[in-house]
C-alpha cells in the first residue's frame, strides 16, 4: 500500500530510477526548495510547491533528503558555500594592512548580496531565517554569521585602536555591515527613489569603495575621540565571553 505525506499525497515512486539523473533532480530540488522557503519561509513552504516547482515525484523529497527539516538544512548549506568561499579568500589578506582587510571584507559581503550571478534567494533566505528563526538558527551562527563577525571585529579594532572584544569594535563592526545590508534590504525602495541605481555594471565595487572609504573615515574619527579620552572607558575595554 502507498505511503502518504503530509499533503495526503501518494509517494510510491521516488523521481530516480533506471535512466533518471538522480543528482539533476536533487540539485533541481535544492534549488527550488531555496526559493519556496525564500518566499514563504520554513514554516509556509510545502513539499507539494516544491516538488512542483522542482518538476519532481512528490516522494522525492523523502528519497533525497529524507524529511522536510533535513532539506531545509541542506538548502542552507548550499547557501552559505559562496560566503564560505569569500571568507576563506578574506583570511589569505592576514598580515596585511586593516584597510586592504576591511575592503576586502565588504566587497565579498556586498557581493553575497548584490551579485547578480548569485540565486537572490540566498540573501532573502538568510534575511528570513534571522527575522522567523528555526532550528538551523543556531547552526548558521556558529558556522557562518560568528566567524565572519569576529574577523570584523578584529579588522576595525585594529582600526580603532582597541580590543577586538570591546563594545566599540562591536558597534563599528555593527556599522559596517548595516551599511551593507541596506543596499540589500532596501532594494526595491532604491530602485524607484534612485532609478537605474543597481542596474550599473559597477555597483558592487562602487558601494564597496562608498562603504570601505565612509567607514574608514569614522573609524578614525572615532579613534581620534578615544585619544582624547571622550568615549566612555567602559566602550574600549575588553568585554569578557
Amino acid at each position: 500500500m502507498s505511503e502518504r505525506n503530509q499533503n495526503n499525497i501518494a509517494t510510491d515512486h521516488p523521481s530516480s530510477g533506471p535512466g533518471h539523473d538522480a543528482v539533476a533532480t536533487r540539485d533541481r530540488i535544492l534549488e527550488a526548495a531555496g526559493e519556496v522557503f525564500a518566499e514563504r519561509g520554513y514554516r509556509d513552504a510545502t513539499v507539494r510547491e516544491i516538488c512542483a516547482r522542482a518538476g519532481a515525484n512528490l516522494a522525492s523529497i523523502n528519497y533525497h533528503f529524507g524529511d522536510k527539516e533535513r532539506l531545509y538544512a541542506e538548502v542552507f548549506d548550499r547557501a552559505r558555500c559562496s560566503s564560505h568561499e569569500a571568507m576563506e579568500r578574506l583570511a589569505e589578506l592576514a598580515g596585511h594592512p586593516a584597510e586592504d582587510r576591511l575592503a576586502a571584507f565588504v566587497n565579498a559581503f556586498l557581493s553575497k548580496l548584490l551579485d547578480r550571478g548569485r540565486p537572490t534567494w540566498h540573501a532573502k533566505l538568510m534575511s528570513r531565517e534571522m527575522i522567523d528563526p528555526t532550528a538551523v538558527l543556531e547552526r548558521m551562527i556558529e558556522q557562518s554569521i560568528r566567524p565572519q563577525w569576529e574577523m570584523l571585529c578584529g579588522v576595525v579594532a585594529e582600526l580603532l585602536g582597541v580590543p577586538a572584544r570591546s563594545h566599540a569594535a562591536s558597534m563599528a563592526a555593527a556599522s559596517v555591515m548595516g551599511q551593507c545590508l541596506h543596499y540589500h534590504h532596501t532594494r526595491e525602495v532604491g530602485a524607484r527613489l534612485c532609478p537605474g541605481f543597481y542596474d550599473r555594471e559597477r555597483i558592487i565595487a562602487e558601494v564597496a569603495q562608498h562603504v570601505t572609504t565612509f567607514s574608514l573615515c569614522a573609524m578614525q574619527g572615532m579613534r581620534d575621540r578615544i585619544g582624547r579620552g571622550e568615549v566612555p572607558r567602559e566602550w574600549i575595554v575588553e568585554v569578557l565571553p
